[in-house]
């Protein structure tokens, strides 16, 4: 049985304790067993603090965490907490989840089978046109896809499921945008699916900040496919958590020549699920679906506060509330912001054949400059070619 929605003022109690620095979910929940409501949390921090048991704790003030609830709200965003009927079932099970996420969109997608979707950021256009594929099989068989807005295969999943639901995750606060030319599809995403964040308005992104994320991609989701990735990726750190949190781990296999594809092909190893089309993740968890869960058993319904948390939490900043932009504003920018080219003509290239015109499609290069800049990669002995206009990196021996 979920818990009745808080309160205006609990939800202020809530957002005050959470955005205190160096108080992070763990901490928070733990304060929660102990004094059993925020209210009472907050009285008691004084006296922790004098007592050396608080961690050199910096208390938020309250009129903070009143501007922050107000600047969201102007920014079309809310605050859910762990908890209400629209905190996302997949957070509630994963070790110390946020106690409050920051949403700009439609929740209802919670609701829906969800599977993340993520990878290399300099990702080749064979692994870019694979996104799209998979991707686009994942939603008409019903799946809302999730990923981290990162370049590469996490903005490619999120453009091919804008039109059948996509959720992105945000590693600073829900109104900065990073990476800066994702501007216009985080807008995208917010009118037709939903963005959200655990960490305060106005916060840039840290690289701390990322495997934070990386926990919320992988706790959203039943499931998660990992399409490139190189050893020591950031996206491995993903796969991790998928492990840790029970989630169903999927890998695409790449070419052993394409250092893109080590890390792909390490987690086969290891025990993936192979992942060669859409079909290979709805059949493995059509019974999850059915079942409208099937998510890791670290806590049940209505029980958020009855269990000792084992994560390892990064230190909290404080409340950080900066006046979010105005919309004319926001679109101006995300209309500014660089979409083509990305990168080099040469960064999409991989072992794997690939037609020029999906080159140019997926690198946003124009055709006359990528076939130029092949003449040139051909006369270095770099590239090879092959029937119907396809061309591939030559492997390095």
């Amino acid at each position: 049985m979920r818990a009745a929605a808080l309160s205006d003022s609990q939800r202020l109690d809530w957002l005050q304790l959470i955005r205190c620095e160096n108080i992070g979910p763990r901490s928070f929940h733990k304060l929660m067993i102990r004094y059993g409501s925020a209210t009472e949390a907050l009285a008691a921090l004084p006296a922790l603090i004098r007592q050396g048991g608080g961690r050199k704790i910096v208390i938020a003030s309250r009129e903070a965490a009143a501007r922050e609830l107000e600047a969201a709200h102007k920014f079309g965003a809310r605050y859910i907490a762990l908890g209400e009927a629209d905190y996302p079932d997949g957070l509630r099970h994963i070790e110390a989840p946020p106690p409050l996420i920051c949403l700009r969109g439609d929740a209802s997608l919670f609701k829906k089978p969800i599977v993340a979707v993520v990878g290399a950021r300099n990702a080749s256009a064979a692994g870019l046109a694979f996104t799209e594929r998979l991707t686009r099989g994942l939603g008409a068989a019903g799946y809302v896809v999730v990923s981290g807005l990162a370049r590469g295969v996490d903005a490619c999943a999120h453009k091919a499921a804008l039109a059948t639901g996509t959720l992105g995750v945000l590693a600073g606060g829900i109104d900065r945008v990073y990476p800066p030319e994702n501007a216009g599809l985080i807008e995208d995403i917010a009118a037709r699916g939903a963005i959200l964040s655990e960490m305060p308005l106005g916060c840039e992104p840290r690289g701390r900040d990322f495997p934070r994320r990386n926990r919320l991609v992988s706790g959203l989701a039943l499931g998660v496919v990992v399409v490139e990735a190189e050893r020591r990726s950031g996206t491995l750190i993903t796969a991790r958590f998928a492990r840790e949190q029970a989630r169903e781990l999927f890998a695409v296999p790449g070419s052993p020549l394409d250092p893109r594809a080590e890390g792909t092909n390490d987690l086969l190893n290891e025990g993936a699920f192979m992942c060669r089309s859409a079909a290979d993740v709805t059949e493995r968890l059509a019974p999850l679906a059915r079942r409208g869960g099937g998510y890791g058993l670290l806590a049940e319904p209505g029980a958020a506060y009855v269990h000792e948390p084992l994560w390892d939490e990064y230190d909290e900043p404080g409340a950080v509330v900066a006046e979010p932009e105005p919309r004319q504003v926001r679109a101006r920018r995300a209309e500014a912001a660089p979409v083509t080219p990305q990168g080099t003509v040469e960064q999409f290239l991989s072992p794997t054949p690939m037609s020029v015109d999906d080159l140019a499609r997926l690198s946003g290069w124009p055709p006359a400059e990528i076939r130029l800049r092949l003449q040139e990669l051909e006369l270095e002995n770099r590239i090879e070619r092959h029937s119907g206009d396809r061309v591939s990196l030559r492997p390095e021996i």
